[in-house]
């Protein structure tokens, strides 16, 4: 379970705007939910195979103290790492994770939060069908560019990006001011032409991450940005923003 623990901050709190996610699992799949504090980016999330001990609906708060305490080296090795569980309204449901090191003489526990409260903060989002303008893996190289162009425009808070022939271009600024562009993707399928904005440093974490990914950008207002970390498969949603 700590591999999956681990995963899960990983790709929610180490990205700097997710702090709150809910679990929701049983014997056939264990999905994750979080959404961004202002409200930037929503995560979609989905183990590759159930986690036996993630079984019921609630929240995992302050991944803070979570983090803090998964590195502790006191649980490195041979830790005992078990779900802690109390009965409510008839039925045994999780209540926390429970830390004890080998020796026993190092203990922790980290609390969840019940599922009617995460539910009333967490409601869960259904994104309508839309149609990807551009669906692609990134390269290793064109991320690195993108992260070059944010260094040198580090007062724009968003990019645009757009399709010109084959090419999928990021702008960042205006005329107005100091501009950059770039092509961040050559030979792309599709078309992107509205123009819509978006948000440089949760795009540039999300890409950060270790593993499989792949970006979707619609028309419609919508880019999704799936990481397959190996443990599990994490869809972040992004709204787009009017420039």
């Amino acid at each position: 379970m700590k591999d999956y623990l681990l995963d899960i901050v990983q790709h929610t709190h180490n990205l700097g705007f997710i702090d709150l996610v809910k679990v929701t699992g049983d014997d056939k799949s264990t999905k994750i939910e979080g959404l961004a504090e202002d409200r930037s980016v929503i995560l979609q999330a989905e183990t590759h195979a159930p986690v036996a001990d993630l079984i019921g609906t609630f929240g995992m708060p302050n991944l803070d103290k979570l983090s803090i305490i998964l590195k502790i080296p006191e649980y490195q090795e041979n830790a005992n790492i078990t779900i802690n569980t109390q009965e409510r309204n008839g039925a045994n449901v999780p209540v926390g994770i429970h830390f004890e090191n080998a020796s026993g003489d190092f203990v922790n526990d980290y609390r969840f939060m019940a599922s009617e409260i995460v539910n009333d903060k967490l409601k869960s989002v259904t994104m309508k069908t839309v149609p990807w303008g551009v669906d692609f893996e990134p390269s290793v190289a064109s991320v690195q560019r993108f992260k070059f162009m944010i260094s040198a425009n580090s007062d724009e808070t968003t990019f645009v990006a757009k399709t010109e022939g084959t090419d999928l271009k990021f702008y960042f600024g205006d005329q107005s001011t100091h501009a950059g562009e770039f092509v961040f993707e050559a030979g792309v399928q599709g078309d992107l032409k509205r123009g819509w904005a978006w948000p440089v440093e949760q795009v540039s974490k999300i890409l950060g991450l270790a593993g499989d990914t792949r970006i979707k950008f619609s028309d419609d207002g919508v880019g999704e940005i799936t990481v397959d970390s190996g443990l599990a498969v994490y869809r972040y949603l992004l709204p787009a923003q009017s420039k």
